[in-house]
């Protein structure tokens, strides 16, 4: 599924078009022909752009929700959703997203939704670029919900949500998914003071099914909410635990950290093929064809080009749409400058 070095690929989201951010706030004043259409619209946008930059691998922008993990809420039963989050001003940071309640048993007996997406991908999708679902994991989705007396912290919780995404994972294979992504960024955040053992244990855990059916990643990034990090950001407290992900790729986050700590991939490249995050989508420099081909240089120090898949640092859902154009354009020439050279 790897059909020639250097590929490239994204992580899942996609920047909204503006109409669609209001829209979404507003729809009541909307029938359900309208959303319908509506959500086809979007990512019909979100598919242009990624086809039009010549990207090998698209998703389709997760324009359905309404961030990374929170859509996902909506499909579990025995939540209450929290509607005002506890700060609302000052400076943007992860305080101000809200935590929800536990009222009973969590189960999704609807599925997570991602199937349907994947679905609307196909349908709408041109021949050509390979079509990658993405989902977080159980860890990642535990992080949003209030532990309780029957969940009485954030590994019960992450156990009970653990067989709804293996569930989701195996359908979304069964459907004709050839690539998935597994986000789990608590994981890569909080690997410098948790049980890195532990992580694998559940991760592995969770995509156990579908190994060897599908070509499958998973993504080690250290958050970004409004072009904040949020993590302790250094790969090395999680190696070499996370050398036992058993996956075909593993994705990190590098551009953003002025490529500290590259010459680990070689590390994970021992076990697995590695995407290396080129692009800084907390930034809005630009990257030109000469930054992407310099930095794919340097990567390869490390990894071989076969080895080798570039992307940007994160999901480009919290960057302007018209710098996320540029910089994927950008990053595909600079992908297919340095393959001509090999």
């Amino acid at each position: 599924m790897k059909d020639h070095p250097i590929r490239t690929t994204v992580i899942g989201s996609y920047p909204f078009p503006a109409w669609l951010e209001f829209a979404s706030q507003n729809l009541d004043q909307f029938g359900s022909a309208d959303i319908d259409e509506m959500i086809d619209d979007a990512v019909i946008g979100a598919i242009h752009d990624q086809v039009s930059s010549g990207l090998d691998v698209i998703t389709d922008g997760e324009q359905t929700r309404l961030d990374f993990n929170l859509s996902f809420y909506g499909f579990i039963q025995g939540i209450e959703r929290e509607s005002v989050s506890l700060r609302r001003w000052g400076p943007p940071a992860h305080d101000q997203r809200g935590k929800h309640k536990i009222l009973g048993d969590l189960v999704a007996p609807q599925g997570l939704g991602a199937v349907v997406e994947f679905q609307r991908l196909q349908r709408l999708s041109p021949t050509g670029p390979v079509l990658k679902a993405s989902i977080p994991g159980p860890f990642t989705l535990s992080g949003r919900l209030l532990p309780n007396k029957q969940y009485v912290d954030r590994y019960a919780i992450t156990e009970a949500i653990l067989p709804m995404v293996r569930k989701e994972l195996e359908d979304l294979v069964a459907a004709g998914c050839l690539e998935i992504t597994v986000d789990e960024p608590s994981m890569s955040c909080y690997a410098y003071k948790e049980d890195t053992k532990r992580f694998v244990d559940i991760f592995n855990r969770t995509i156990e099914p579908i190994v060897g059916q599908c070509r499958l990643s998973t993504h080690l990034c250290f958050g970004n909410f409004k072009g904040h990090p949020v993590g302790y950001r250094r790969i090395a407290p999680m190696l070499p635990d996370f050398l036992e992900f058993k996956v075909d790729e593993v994705h990190v986050e590098m551009a953003n950290r002025e490529f500290a700590e590259i010459e680990l991939i070689s590390e994970f490249a021992k076990r697995m093929d590695v995407a290396v995050g080129v692009i800084d989508v907390k930034s809005y420099y630009i990257e030109s064809v000469e930054d992407v081909t310099s930095r794919i240089q340097k990567c390869l120090e490390y990894i071989s080009a076969d080895q080798l898949s570039v992307a940007p640092d994160c999901g480009l859902s919290q960057t302007a749409r018209w710098a996320a154009k540029k910089k994927l354009v950008n990053m595909v020439a600079g992908a297919k400058k340095v393959r001509e050279k090999l």
